[in-house]
Parts: structure tokens; sequence; C-alpha cells
């Protein structure tokens, strides 16, 4: 399996307290893969370590087959965080903040035809009538949708998010997985406390408990959060998938 990203015997200690213990998993090209737990299970702590956010304890990681840094094609990388960093305040409309998604520390401006990629990345989420709008002004699922938008202009070929579903109401959800399906070619990493709408469009489910990986299968193989007391994953199964720029 080419992985995409991957952790090997990782573990992170934060704070003294010991957050992952021994994580081994490997995203392949073209999964669509669910992380999913309790709050406190790790599943953001293991996302930030993969993106070098963090620093492991032990183990290493692995992005395109690259320890995070600067041989890492972050280009090809867009991370939606769980919480907008677009909140109340920001006098950016909703185009101007996907437009952003095209720049990058070597390209501090937006290239040609950037406007008319943010203008079809919002379609694609559809919210293209409220281009023009303040992001201030928008739901918080609306919100989540121009965050996505913001990843799928940048056309990347993994793409990480954190808790989508997070305050968004039923309609941005739909619409959020209905972009995401319309990508061909995306290898998507989603946190998630359970698979909700997302459910038939991951390929593949990964549980965590307590830090560590304790069921890793097709979706419909792989029992809730919360339902394991011991490690017993499954055998991995391949996939089918889009957010922001993450540097180190």
């Amino acid at each position: 399996m080419n992985a995409l990203a991957a952790a090997e015997h990782l573990s992170v200690a934060l704070g003294g307290n010991q957050i992952l213990t021994d994580i081994t998993v490997r995203i392949g090209q073209g999964e669509a893969v669910g992380l999913l737990g309790v709050n406190g299970s790790g599943k953001s702590t293991l996302v930030r370590a993969l993106l070098g956010l963090v620093p492991p304890s032990a183990g290493e990681v692995r992005l395109f087959g690259e320890a995070p840094g600067r041989r890492v094609p972050w280009t090809k990388l867009a991370y939606v965080p769980q919480e907008s960093p677009a909140g109340a305040g920001v006098p950016t409309s909703a185009l101007e903040l996907v437009m952003t998604g095209l720049l990058s520390g070597y390209r501090p401006w937006p290239p040609r035809g950037a406007r008319a990629r943010a203008l079809a990345a919002l379609d694609q989420v559809g919210l293209a009538g409220r281009a023009k709008d303040a992001v201030a002004q928008l739901s918080s699922g609306q919100r989540h949708r121009v965050l996505l938008a913001r990843a799928l202009v940048r056309r990347p070929a993994l793409l990480l998010m954190d808790e989508p579903l997070a305050g968004v109401d039923a309609t941005s959800a739909t619409a959020l997985v209905t972009a995401l399906r319309a990508v061909a070619d995306l290898t998507c990493l989603v946190v998630l406390h359970e698979p909700g709408p997302f459910a038939s469009y991951l390929t593949r489910g990964i549980v965590l408990e307590g830090g560590r990986v304790v069921a890793d299968g097709p979706p419909d193989a792989v029992p809730g959060p919360g339902a394991h007391h011991h490690h017993d994953p499954p055998t991995p199964h391949r996939s089918h998938t889009p957010a922001l720029e993450v540097r180190p």
C-alpha cells in the first residue's frame, strides 16, 4: 500500500501525560478513513502528530514518505482544523478566505485564475451564492463549508479534517459529504466521534481508545467508540477521497 500518511510505533506524551501509545497506522492512496473515538481518546493528537505539530516521544510519522519538514510536498496536503479560524470579527468575505488556500510561503499572492477557482470551490460546497458575504455573518456549518472549499481549491492529494461535524447542522453536514464524494483521487483522514453522515463515504474505520488503536478495518465491521476494552484490530481495508495549508 502506497501510504500518504503513516505512523510507526508512535507514542506521544504531553505535559507529563501519555496521550498516544505505540500507534501504527498507514493511510493508503485513495482511502477515506474515519478516525473514531470518544473525547480524550487521542484522535486530534494523532492528526497533529502526523502533521508534525506535536513531537513524538517514540516512533515516527511520515507524510508522502517523508518526515514532517522541508522535504514534504506541503502543497499536496490540506488540513481543516476543528476550530474555525474564521470566527466572528473577521472582515473577510467567503471568496477572499477561499482564495487564501492558494497562497504559500513560496507564492504570497494568488495565482492567475484564483478567483474562478475559488468560486468553483464554493460551488462545490453549495455556497457560491454567499461568496461576497463576510465569513463572520455565516453560520458555524457554513463556515465549515467555506474552510472545506479553502481546502478543495488547493486540489490536494491528502486531506486531514478534525471533527468537521462539530457544531454543524444537517444541511451543512450533507453538503460536506457531497463535496468530498465529488472529488476523485483524494485521500482523506477524518476525525469523528461517530461516522454519522460520513458512514457511506468512509472506506475504513480506525478506532482509538485510551490512546491506542483498538480496531482498524471496514466501517461496517468496526464497532463504535467505547465498545472495546482490549486491542483487537481487524484486517485493514482499501478505499475511495479534500482544507488548509500546513507548514512545520
